[in-house]
């Protein structure tokens, strides 16, 4: 039957299994795409001071990080240099 209306079986399953459980009404509920992020577990609230620790040390690596492609920069242009002078 689902091949001669063009609806794949998986489909006809999913509303078999909403009109069971929630009658005709639940299958005009629209369900098109993902959920939301927010249902899952509330979020942990750290100390003030461990959250200040937190963001210190994120800046930090952000600026190491910064710092190192600089250098690898400057080293890769030096090296793209020497091979051409030579």
């Amino acid at each position: 039957m689902s091949t001669q209306y063009g609806v794949s079986r998986y489909s006809l399953q999913l509303w078999e299994r909403i009109y069971l459980e929630e009658g005709p009404e639940g299958l005009y509920v629209e369900r098109r795409g993902r959920g939301s992020k927010g249902g899952g577990r509330p979020r942990k609230q750290l100390k003030p001071e461990v959250e200040e620790d937190l963001i210190a040390e994120v800046q930090r690596l952000r600026s190491e990080n910064v710092y190192l492609k600089k250098l690898r920069a400057l080293i890769q242009e030096e090296e793209r240099q020497g091979k051409g002078s030579k």
